[in-house]
């Protein structure tokens, strides 16, 4: 019989690469790490790793096995979700994984809604990067996140994971009201504010100004999109802002919509949709998206149409 703890750790292998990385990952040792796939392997009864030196890469039959426990898993996921839905009412942790500007804008009305359909969960909130979302989930410390992406910077679907949409926003780009930019191609010559490199905001925000043909001049840098609007409306650059940190947009800034949308999603492992915590959670998510008004925008009076 292969142990179900063992193949998860077989999976992260096969998507970290390293065993050092599934460690710190697992909160093992790599020691550890390498004795319960020593023994997994003993369970399949052949190689699942090949070792030279201190690299180990997976042999085709743990290619194979790593293709199977991902389904097997995703089984086990449903199984639980099934067994949770006899229960008589929803008790125990909720973990959520957002970023900062969901936390801010959707999340509070939807945990209210769940605090009062269903007293018993425990709803934890962890702020995240998008990009940091999906391992959190696949490793377990998430039981549901809110994830994003760029139409013009598309991410590619995890296969571990299953995702329902939730809203796509408008992308503006933020200006200084008493400027004379009123259009993107305009801003070539201006002072950027990016977010960090790596990160999807700044990736999109190359991919935007090269579409327009030019390179953004970075001055300052800034993942807070508070920060970025009051740097802004400082007169310190321009920069892109999507629709739900745009709300609240302070006075001094004006915002040009762009073709470009960010779009979101509620993400969950594999398996998992049929979990009644997660089901409430979605369920909860959508409607605060809907009282918030939700993809209707900013103050309009800041807004160059």
């Amino acid at each position: 019989m292969l142990d179900v703890r063992r193949l998860r750790l077989l999976c992260d292998l096969s998507r970290l690469g390293t065993i050092a990385a599934v460690a710190q990952a697992a909160a093992y040792t790599p020691s550890a790490v390498s004795q319960q796939l020593s023994a997994l392997e003993r369970e399949a009864g052949v190689a699942l790793l090949e070792r030279t030196g201190r690299r180990v890469t997976l042999t085709a039959a743990g290619h194979v096995l790593v293709q199977h426990a991902e389904t097997v898993l995703a089984a086990l996921e449903r199984t639980s979700a099934a067994l949770a839905a006899v229960t008589a009412g929803l008790s125990g942790p909720l973990r959520i994984g957002a970023f900062p500007t969901a936390v801010r804008t959707l999340l509070p009305e939807a945990l209210v809604r769940l605090g009062r359909r269903h007293p018993g969960l425990e709803l934890m909130v962890t702020e995240l990067d998008p990009v940091a979302v999906p391992a959190a989930l696949r490793e377990r410390r998430l039981d549901v996140g809110l994830l994003h992406d760029y139409d013009v910077v598309p991410v590619e679907p995890d296969p571990v994971l299953d995702a329902v949409p939730l809203l796509d926003e408008t992308v503006f780009l933020a200006v200084p009201a008493a400027g004379t930019v009123t259009a993107l191609d305009q801003a070539r010559g201006a002072a950027w504010i990016l977010a960090s490199p790596g990160t999807l905001c700044h990736t999109a925000t190359e991919h935007v100004c090269r579409a327009a043909g030019f390179t953004p001049r970075a001055r300052h840098q800034a993942d807070d999109f508070a920060t970025v609007l009051a740097l802004v409306a400082a007169g310190q650059g321009v920069s892109l802002v999507p629709e739900l940190a745009a709300a609240g947009t302070p006075a001094g800034v004006r915002l040009i919509p762009l073709p470009t949308r960010r779009r979101n999603r509620i993400a969950y492992r594999r398996g998992a949709a049929g979990h009644p915590a997660v089901s409430a959670f979605v369920s909860a998510i959508r409607a605060a998206t809907g009282v918030a008004g939700l993809p209707a925008g900013p103050d309009r009076s800041r807004i160059a149409e």
